[in-house]
């Protein structure tokens, strides 16, 4: 089990940074008012989440790819708040908005499994 969650994992963030340069108007939608270069902070995340995703699966590597999803999604946190804030997502229900929250721990648990 413990191989699978790894591997589903990576899998999860590769898709996921793939995906910042397939729709990279939502992921710039995300981004709060207050940071610059919104097309530049989109495509550095995307890459960061295809490296430590791939990080994930190279068992030298496992640990400090663990630790930089970890980072990651802190970093990311005021982009969930900010799309329950903006008014930008009316389309998006508001129980998914406020499910991100509870959903970000769980893939902080998730990727900390990794740190050992």
């Amino acid at each position: 089990m413990h191989t699978i969650l790894l591997y589903l994992q990576a899998v999860f963030y590769i898709l996921a940074g793939i995906n910042h340069f397939r729709i990279p108007k939502f992921y710039m939608k995300m981004m709060p008012d207050y940071l610059p270069a919104h097309k530049l902070l989109v495509d550095w995340s995307g890459i960061a989440e295809v490296i430590l995703g791939i990080g994930l699966i190279i068992p030298q590597t496992r640990i400090y790819s663990a630790w930089g999803i970890i980072v990651l999604l802190i970093v990311i946190f005021p982009a969930n708040l900010f799309m329950l804030t903006s008014g930008k997502f009316t389309k998006m229900p508001q129980y998914i908005l406020w499910a991100r929250f509870p959903i970000q721990i769980l893939l902080i648990y998730w990727a900390f499994i990794f740190t050992k």
